[in-house]
C-alpha cells in the first residue's frame, strides 16, 4: 500500500507518502536522486513526524547535489491518522521496524549507506548500525539521545511515568489533541513549551524508552566503529547533555564530536533557520568524513 502526497519546496518534489513496511503503515518523505552514489537514511526523533524534517531533508539533498538518495522514515503509529487502532509500540518494536525497511528496501540498492538520527533516532541508527556493520558507511547523531540523562528532572519524571500506563496513556491520549491543531500551533508549543513534540503515542513511547535507555551503551561496538560515527550536541540540552558528550569522548575517543552554539536547540527542525545549520553541519561531516575517503 503507497499513497504519494506531493508537495513542491525549492522547487523540489518531496514525497511524503505511505508505505507498508513490516506488515505497518509507515510514513516516508523521501528524494531520489536519479543514479544515487550514497543512500542517506535519516531518522527523526521522538516523534516520528517526517513532515517537521522537510527543510533539512531537501537541504541536505542540495548540498550533495542531488546525487544522493535522502529518506527520513517515520516511526509507528506515529501518523494523523491512526492506523494502528490506537496500539503502542516499544523502542525494540521500533528499532526492528527500521530494520526491516533497510533490509528489503535499501541492501537490494547495493550502495552505501549513511544514517542519521535525531534524538533517539540516534540511538535507532546505532542499533541500525550494529545490525548491518558492513552496510553502513557512517552515522551521524543529532542531538543524541542514547542514555537516560539522571540530572534532567524531566526524565525522571517520564521514567516514574512508565511504571504507570494510566498515566502514561491518559498523558498521550491528551498530546494526541495537538495534532489536531495547525501546524504552527504544535511546533510553538514544542518550541515554548518543552523542546519535543509529541503524537498520540509519544509519551508512551517517551516513558518506555527511558526504561531501556537506563541501560550501558555498547561501548565496545562504538569504540571499534569510532572512526565511522559523529555527534552533534547542543549546549543545553537535557536529553543529550555535555556529560554523555564526555562520556563518548572517554570511551570512543576517535568518535567526531560537535557542540552546537547557534541556539537552534534540541528541536532545531521546527525553525527553517535550525534545519539549515544543521543540514550545513551534517554535509560537513559527509564531505570530511565520507566522501574524502
Amino acid at each position: 500500500m503507497e499513497k504519494v502526497l506531493k508537495t513542491e519546496r525549492n522547487n523540489l518534489h518531496a514525497n511524503p507518502r505511505l508505505h507498508n513496511i513490516y506488515g505497518h503503515v509507515t510514513e516516508i518523505l523521501e528524494l531520489r536522486a536519479e543514479k544515487p552514489s550514497l543512500q542517506v537514511l535519516f531518522i527523526p526523533g521522538n516523534p516520528g513526524i517526517v513532515s517537521f524534517y522537510k527543510d533539512y531533508v531537501v537541504a541536505v539533498y542540495e548540498s550533495l547535489d542531488r546525487k544522493a538518495t535522502v529518506t527520513a522514515i517515520g516511526h509507528i503509529a506515529h501518523t494523523l491518522e491512526d492506523w494502528e487502532n490506537g496500539r503502542l509500540f516499544s523502542l525494540q518494536e521500533q528499532i526492528q521496524h527500521k530494520k526491516e525497511y533497510v533490509k528489503e528496501e535499501l541492501l537490494p540498492q547495493r550502495i552505501p549507506i549513511l544514517l542519521v538520527g535525531h534524538s533517539i533516532g540516534a540511538y535507532i541508527s546505532l542499533e541500525i548500525f550494529k545490525a548491518f556493520p558492513e552496510k553502513v558507511s557512517y552515522m551521524i547523531g543529532i542531538y543524541p539521545f542514547l542514555t537516560m540523562n539522571r540530572d534532567s528532572p524531566w526524565q525522571s519524571l517520564l521514567t516514574k511515568s512508565a511504571g504507570s500506563q494510566i498515566v502514561s496513556v491518559g498523558v498521550s491520549s491528551f498530546a494526541a489533541l495537538v495534532g489536531l491543531f495547525p501546524t504552527w500551533f504544535h511546533q510553538g508549543l514544542i518550541r515554548t513549551l518543552l523542546g519535543r513534540s509529541w503524537s498520540s503515542d509519544a509519551v508512551h513511547v517517551a516513558c518506555t524508552y527511558l526504561l531501556r535507555l537506563q541501560e550501558n551503551l555498547d561501548w565496545a561496538f562504538i569504540k571499534e566503529k569510532e572512526n565511522r560515527m559523529a555527534f552533534l550536541f547542543g549546549v543545553d540540552d537535557h536529553w543529550g547533555p555535555l556529560s554523555l558528550l564526555e562520556e563518548v569522548s572517554h570511551n570512543a575517543s576517535g568518535v567526531n564530536l560537535t557542540i552546537e552554539k547557534e541556539g537552534h536547540t534540541h528541536a532545531f527542525c521546527c525553525t527553517k533557520a535550525g534545519s539549515i545549520w544543521v543540514a550545513n553541519h551534517t554535509m560537513d561531516v559527509i564531505r570530511k568524513h565520507v566522501l574524502a575517503s
